[in-house]
C-alpha cells in the first residue's frame, strides 16, 4: 500500500476467487461499487487494484474481502446482497459475513441468516423461551422460526411443532367459510405450509401431520390447551386482540419454546380493537427469559425493490401522521 496525501493505494489479492463470480455479469458489480464509492478500482491478473481517499478505499477494501469470504463459504453473490454489504460497509465499517460468521455447521440451524437482523434473531430463538419477532414483509420472520422448529425437532430437543395463526384477514367467521374445517383454515395458514415445504419432503410432512408430530391450527382453536415439549409459532400476531395473546402465551408448557412473529404496520383487527402484538411490548418489558427482536427493511431478503416500497410507504405515513398531528 502506498501513500499521497490523503489519497491511498491499497491491492486486494483475488488469487483462487472466481473473478467472474466477484465482478458479476459484464463487471456489473464492480461498477456499482464504483457508483457508491469514491474509489477507482482497476483489475490486473490475480490483484484488484484501489485507489482514492483513505476511508473510502479502506470501505471498498472491506466490501472485496466479505464479498471473497461470502464466496469462498460456499455462498453466491447477488445485487440484493452487495446493496446491503455497501450499506454495512458504509454505517458499521465491516460487511455482513464478517458479522454473520459461518453457521453453515450449526448443531440446529438448517439454514444460514442473510442478515445481521436475521442472526441476532436465530440467536434469540436459541438462547430465549419466548422469542417475539417483530417487522416488515420479507424479512424471514415465519421463514426463520419454522426451520429453527424443524431443527429442534430433527435433533429430537422437541417432540412436536405446532403452528398456529390467526383468522381474520378476510373479516368473517371460520363458520361461514365453506368447506369442512381443514379447507376453513388452510387459506390463512398456506404462508406456515410454504415455509415447510421448503424444508422437508411433501411426503414427510404429510405422515407427520397424521401423527400429530407437525400440527397446524387457528388461534381459536389453542383455548383450553397445555403445550408441552413444543416448539409453537404464533404467525401473523399483530392481528390478535389482547385477550387471545394472553391466551396464547399461557399455553406454554414445560419443555416448550414459542416464537411470535408479526408486522405491526399491517393489522387488520376492526379499528375498535387493540392489537395483543402492540401491548405486549409494554406487558412483557424486563421479564428474564422473553426477548424481543425488532427486524427492519435492512433484514427484507425479497427482491431488493422491497426494501424501497417499504422505506416509500413509512415516509408516505410519517407525512400522513404530521399532516394529522398538525390539523389537532
Amino acid at each position: 500500500m502506498t501513500t499521497s496525501g490523503t489519497h491511498i493505494t491499497r491491492n486486494v489479492d483475488l488469487s483462487n476467487v472466481d473473478q467472474r463470480l466477484l465482478f458479476g455479469q459484464n463487471d456489473n458489480y464492480i461498477r456499482l461499487i464504483e457508483s457508491q464509492f469514491d474509489a477507482k478500482i482497476v483489475a490486473r491478473g490475480d490483484t484488484i487494484i484501489l485507489e482514492g481517499p483513505k476511508q473510502e478505499v479502506e470501505n471498498v477494501s472491506r466490501l472485496l474481502e466479505d464479498m471473497i469470504t461470502r464466496m469462498r463459504t460456499g455462498h453466491e453473490i447477488s445485487e440484493q446482497y452487495l446493496f446491503y454489504a455497501i450499506s454495512m460497509v458504509k454505517e458499521e465499517g465491516r460487511g455482513p459475513a464478517e458479522v454473520l460468521g459461518d453457521r453453515a455447521n450449526g448443531a440446529t440451524a438448517l439454514i444460514t441468516p442473510k442478515t445481521v437482523g436475521q442472526k441476532d434473531y436465530i440467536e434469540a430463538i436459541e438462547k430465549y423461551d419466548i422469542v417475539f419477532s417483530i417487522g416488515p414483509a420479507g424479512t424471514g420472520k415465519t421463514y426463520l422460526a419454522v426451520a429453527q422448529a424443524v431443527g429442534e425437532l430433527k435433533s429430537r430437543r422437541k417432540n412436536r411443532i405446532i403452528l398456529v395463526r390467526p383468522a381474520v384477514e378476510a373479516g368473517e367467521s371460520l363458520g361461514f367459510l365453506p368447506g369442512d374445517i381443514k379447507a376453513k383454515v388452510d387459506p390463512y395458514l398456506r404462508p406456515v405450509y410454504d415455509a415447510l415445504h421448503e424444508l422437508i419432503p411433501p411426503e414427510k410432512i404429510s405422515k407427520m401431520l397424521e401423527l400429530g408430530i407437525i400440527e397446524i391450527c387457528p388461534l381459536a382453536f389453542m383455548r383450553g390447551r397445555t403445550l408441552n415439549n413444543s416448539f409453537v409459532i404464533l404467525d401473523e400476531a399483530q392481528n390478535t386482540t389482547l385477550a387471545q395473546m394472553k391466551m396464547f402465551l399461557t399455553r406454554l408448557g414445560e419443555g416448550s419454546k414459542a416464537v411470535i412473529t408479526g408486522d405491526i404496520t399491517q393489522i387488520d383487527l376492526d379499528k375498535n380493537k387493540v392489537s395483543g402484538l402492540v401491548k405486549v411490548q409494554t406487558i412483557l418489558t424486563g421479564i428474564k427469559g422473553i426477548k424481543f427482536v425488532y427486524l427492519t427493511d435492512k433484514d427484507v431478503v425479497r427482491h431488493r425493490l422491497v426494501q424501497e416500497i417499504i422505506r416509500a410507504y413509512e415516509r408516505f405515513e410519517n407525512k400522513s401522521r404530521g399532516r394529522g398531528a398538525g390539523k389537532e
